[in-house]
């Protein structure tokens, strides 16, 4: 798998002064996604790769 795409969560939309499980790893984090779920940066990345991995080994599969 190569690395993940580096998200950009500058904007202050993606932070919460109040800290809530993350919903892919079930830690603690004041950073929200783009539909404000609580969510770690480093987690929605990964996350996004597998999901783009899963997609074009789907993709490949299908058209041999």
């Amino acid at each position: 798998m190569t690395s993940p795409p580096l998200l950009d969560w500058r904007a202050p939309a993606h932070w919460s002064w109040t800290p809530r499980p993350c919903r892919y790893c079930g830690h603690d984090t004041n950073l929200r996604d783009s539909k404000r779920k609580p969510a770690h940066k480093t987690c929605a990345e990964t996350a996004l790769a597998v999901q783009a991995a899963e997609a074009a080994d789907a993709y490949r599969k299908d058209t041999l």
